[in-house]
Parts: structure tokens; C-alpha cells; sequence
């Protein structure tokens, strides 16, 4: 279950990182067609004219909050501390609540669905190996 979750971490921080720079590449949106998403957000959150002008906040965010977070985690379950599986069941949760802003934003879609699925999964698996070592 360690390397299903080393896995998960891992895949999810780069995932962040890819989509962090795709932000940063090309802020408008048109080239990876997020252009419709950039006026969603425009409409439904607060401050547009100061963070959604463009992708280029969007992909701090990213990075941040699901980029930082699941590579300490990573780091955590490869150093084999204790509360490794502390910081990975965060991690699932944060990613189920940005996912979850996603939904509101945006709707249901099979990206924001799977990624549910992964924080989801992280989350479960986490608790089942904190139980396990008691």
C-alpha cells in the first residue's frame, strides 16, 4: 500500500506541475482550450480583475496546493516518518475539495471526476495504513 500511495503522490504532484506550467505557457487558455474555463471562473468567483485576468494566478494555486503538498507527502512516505499517512490523507482531502470547487465552477467532467477518484483513493488508503500500523 506504501508504493500505491508513493505512486499516487508523485503522479498527482507532477500532474500539478505539468498543468502549473501549461498555465504559465500560455495564460490566455486558447492554445489548451481553457479559454471558456478563464470567463467560468471570471463569473463565479470573487476579485476577477484581480486573479482571473488570466491563468497565470491559477497556476500558483495549482501548484501550491496540489503540486507542494502531494511532493511533501512523497517525500514523507519515502523517509517513513509517522505521520506520513497524516500528510497524504490532507493531501486526498485537499484534492477532493479543489475538485470540488472544480465541479462548482465548471461542472462534472471525466478529468475533474478522476481526479476525485484519486484524492478519494489517497484518503482511504492512507486511513487503512494508519490503522494498520496501530
Amino acid at each position: 500500500m506504501d508504493r500505491f500511495l508513493k505512486i499516487m503522490t508523485l503522479f498527482i504532484a507532477i500532474g500539478a506541475v505539468g498543468g502549473a506550467v501549461m498555465m504559465w505557457v500560455d495564460p490566455t487558455g486558447v492554445s489548451w482550450g481553457g479559454e471558456p474555463m478563464l470567463d467560468l471562473l471570471r463569473a463565479k468567483m470573487p476579485w476577477p480583475d484581480i486573479f482571473f485576468r488570466d491563468f497565470i494566478p491559477s497556476g500558483f494555486a495549482l501548484l501550491a496546493v496540489n503540486g507542494v503538498t502531494q511532493f511533501v507527502a512523497a517525500y514523507l512516505l519515502f523517509k517513513k516518518p509517522p505521520m506520513a499517512y497524516w500528510a497524504v490523507l490532507a493531501c486526498g482531502i485537499i484534492l477532493m475539495l479543489w475538485i470540488a470547487l472544480e465541479w462548482w465552477v465548471w461542472g462534472l467532467n471525466p478529468i475533474s471526476n478522476l481526479y476525485f477518484v484519486f484524492g478519494l483513493a489517497e484518503a482511504i488508503v492512507a486511513v487503512i495504513c494508519m490503522n494498520r500500523k496501530q
